[in-house]
């Protein structure tokens, strides 16, 4: 069985080490990222099967790390999911624009919600 990718950029430590723990219980591998420019590094080096990308992110912002996901050829196909506190359609709208896959917003979602949203944008379980 194909052990699946999953990136983080997520700038806060707690979240992304929950969400490491949990996807890693879930027979996911993970590789995290604490800012946008390492995340947008990591997204080459690693050729992750999918990204889940929070907005707020030191360096470069998540919108400013989809567009470059998305612009480029090699990474343009990889899901992104965005996890963020942002709940303006204005940002759901810009998100979408620049090719996210699923928008959701943190306190709405467990971690289950989420592994089962990670599940659906890769066609799996």
């Amino acid at each position: 069985m194909k052990k699946y990718k999953i990136l983080i950029v997520e700038d806060e430590a707690s979240l992304q080490e929950s969400l490491r723990e949990f996807l890693s219980m879930e027979n996911f591998e993970t590789v995290s990222a604490l800012n946008g420019d390492d995340g947008i590094a990591l997204v080459e080096k690693e050729k992750p099967d999918l990204i889940l990308l929070d907005i707020i992110l030191p360096k470069k912002n998540g919108f400013e790390v989809l567009e470059e996901i998305k612009k480029n050829k090699k990474t343009e196909k990889i899901p992104v999911i965005l996890l963020t506190n942002l709940e303006s359609a204005e940002d759901v709208n810009r998100a979408f624009d620049l090719g996210v896959t699923t928008y959701l917003i943190k306190s709405s979602y467990t971690l289950e919600d989420i592994v089962k949203k990670i599940k659906e944008n890769l066609g799996i379980g």
